[in-house]
């Protein structure tokens, strides 16, 4: 196991995908740890449904560079999910909906009509659940998630608690003279960058996962914010660094393993709660 491990760790773009996949983790559990408690978890799905769809119209115009199409469109999607949750007419949850569905599906009908690859279905599942995607990383990938990793923390270090205040009552930040939607707008701008670089390594119908699991165990424990994020934060490196590990012993898919080790990361931490804490 060591030796087989020691020999894949001899190619840069292993050591380029074990980086990436733990910075990304990093990023969408303290970005998920928010997202969750303001009951807007799967923006991360719906944003990553919109990448696809912004990817499949990179790949039809043969777009060498497909992130000057994918980020500002999934940045512009984000806005309008931030204004649609403050939109009496249509709530936050339909808006998602609407957007996320019709850019799957209008991604899928172009790659259909008008992509010139001689393999769509390889090229759809690989976007959807990043099967080997992140084996493809170059140095700028890596570089990109490392400036974005850092742009995350500081934000988090630098306005931590007004983050905690538009978290939890986002009435009472406003009262306070906190701009809550500036707030809001930077998170939500930040979490469609985080989404593209991540759709890289789980895939867009994965990466939702990314984001809500972490917290959830952590919150299974801890009950403090700056505790759920500190614990959110190793849970999500742990299981990503295990993963990527398994899928390279078992040759199993990158993405789809982290998942199912944040899955067994939450079913233990949920045991401990209930046999130990007696929650």
């Amino acid at each position: 196991m060591i030796d087989r491990l020691s020999l894949y760790f001899q190619y840069p773009f292993v050591k380029y995908a074990l980086l990436v996949g733990v910075l990304i983790a990093l990023c969408c559990s303290l970005l998920g740890v928010t997202l969750v408690l303001k009951r807007f978890s799967f923006i991360g799905d719906g944003l990553s449904h919109v990448a696809f769809g912004a990817m499949a119209v990179a790949a039809v115009l043969n777009l060498t560079n497909q992130m000057l199409v994918v980020f500002p469109i999934t940045v512009l999607a984000a806005v309008l999910l931030l204004r649609g949750s403050q939109n009496k007419k249509i709530k936050g949850d339909a808006s998602l909906a609407m957007i996320s569905v019709g850019a799957l599906a209008l991604g899928y009908l172009l790659l259909n009509v008008f992509s010139t690859s001689t393999n769509i279905a390889g090229d759809v599942c690989t976007t959807l659940f990043g099967s080997t995607s992140i084996l493809t990383l170059n140095l700028g990938d890596v570089w990109l998630c490392i400036i974005m990793s850092v742009v995350v923390l500081v934000m988090f270090v630098l306005f931590y608690h007004k983050i905690f205040a538009v978290t939890f009552d986002e009435s009472f930040a406003k009262a306070t003279g906190i701009k809550a939607d500036s707030y809001n707008l930077m998170l939500s701008v930040i979490t469609a960058a985080i989404i593209v670089l991540a759709m890289k390594l789980v895939g867009s119908l994965l990466i939702s996962a990314l984001i809500i699991f972490p917290p959830i165990s952590a919150m299974r424990v801890f009950k403090s914010f700056w505790l759920v994020m500190a614990a959110s934060a190793v849970i999500a490196v742990v299981c990503a660094v295990a993963g990527m590990l398994i899928s390279i012993l078992a040759a199993a898919p990158v993405g789809a393993t982290i998942v199912a080790v944040n899955i067994v990361v939450f079913l233990l931490f949920s045991l401990f709660s209930v046999v130990v804490l007696k929650q």
